[in-house]
């Protein structure tokens, strides 16, 4: 029997005739390496300029090595809390601010860290000073950690951290947003920042399908919720400052530095007050100003929402004040970590 006949004969039913067979390499560790190494040479920047793993008990600097275990619970089965601190002109933001938060979604999630908080804030502040960004962002993550593939946590938690080079701006360009069809997660998740983010992808992605940036989630009772991956706020036609409660949601980092610095354009007679409380999506809508707040915004004005305008359909004057403050407030506030990039790397060269 020739060949084509031989292939023929192997066929399963209902196999397409020129599927090809897939020939799976095995490699060594020296050849995986050398391939990871060769992918990242070919980067024009590098994105990941440090990352600390617990799993391995110190900070990397080469991309090909920034991995973690596949039989990690965060991995495979989600059990996994995160937080974020911006990184701006050499400073950290914010950062024990983040840290308290991060803690707090792990214990709602039922993980230990396998190091106490000062010890958590000493590697994020090190690593940041390894990587020698001075614009960008400080991801960390607490896992149940590695060790096998059950539900249950195989007792060994893992700490996470890699710093993201990102050369961000104060965003002042309108945007459109939708309402999610997605439904948003109960009140137990949404209050913890866990890595279970498939309700907030599918939402953004739901916008995006519809040309828009994201999606405003409204709660079964009708009050407005929050983005996707933010918190969102309101100026009142009476020149308030609303927020939705916090009671279901994430409580935002930078949401709660809003409210501090608002009173200050109260002060000032621009506002008329600044509050917390129940809003709904009719009121919301009607609102002459709209915005999201996030770390790295720190304020994302909206000008559309389910193909109707915000107020004049014109980024407002308050939104880009309250903006202006948080800016300002990033760049020389008191929130501001400075990263000892000079001693750490002196120390470094004394080991």
């Amino acid at each position: 029997m020739d060949s084509g006949s031989s292939g023929s004969a192997s066929q399963r039913p209902g196999q397409s005739e020129n599927l090809a067979v897939v020939r799976v390499p095995v490699y060594s560790s020296s050849q995986l390496l050398e391939r990871l190494e060769a992918k990242w040479k070919r980067e024009k920047k590098q994105p990941y300029p440090a990352m600390y793993s617990s799993y391995f008990g110190s900070i990397i600097l080469d991309p090909a090595m920034m991995v973690i275990p596949i039989d990690d619970h965060m991995v495979h089965r989600g059990h996994g809390v995160f937080d974020t601190a911006m990184i701006l002109d050499g400073y950290l933001y914010e950062l024990d601010t983040h840290l308290d938060r991060f803690l707090r979604s792990a214990s709602k999630a039922k993980i230990s860290s396998p190091f106490p908080r000062e010890t958590l804030r000493s590697i994020l502040i090190q690593m940041t000073a390894a990587s020698k960004c001075r614009k960008g962002a400080l991801r960390y993550w607490l896992s149940s950690g590695p060790g096998d593939f059950l539900l249950s946590p195989a007792g060994c938690p893992a700490f996470y951290a890699i710093v993201l080079d990102n050369d961000y701006s104060q965003c002042k360009e309108g945007v459109k947003v939708v309402t999610s069809t997605t439904p948003m997660k109960p009140p137990l998740f949404a209050t913890m920042k866990n890595v279970n983010y498939l309700p907030n992808v599918l939402a953004k992605m739901e916008a995006e399908a519809k040309g828009s940036f994201a999606s405003i989630w409204v709660d079964d009772k009708g009050y407005i919720a929050e983005g996707p991956n933010v918190n969102v706020a309101f100026i009142s036609k009476n020149k308030e400052l609303l927020l939705p409660s916090f009671d279901s949601i994430l409580t935002g980092c930078t949401a709660k530095r809003l409210l501090a610095l608002a009173p200050k354009l109260v002060e000032k007679g621009a506002l008329k007050g600044v509050t917390v409380r129940n809003i709904t999506l009719e009121e919301a809508k009607n609102s002459a100003e709209m915005m999201f707040v996030g770390s790295g915004l720190p304020l994302l004005p909206i000008i559309e929402w389910d193909g109707h305008p915000i107020g004049s359909g014109r980024v407002g004057e308050l939104t880009i004040a309250l903006s202006n403050l948080l800016w300002e407030d990033m760049t020389i506030g008191p929130e501001r970590l400075r990263v000892p990039y000079e001693e750490f790397m002196l120390q470094q060269s004394k080991i």
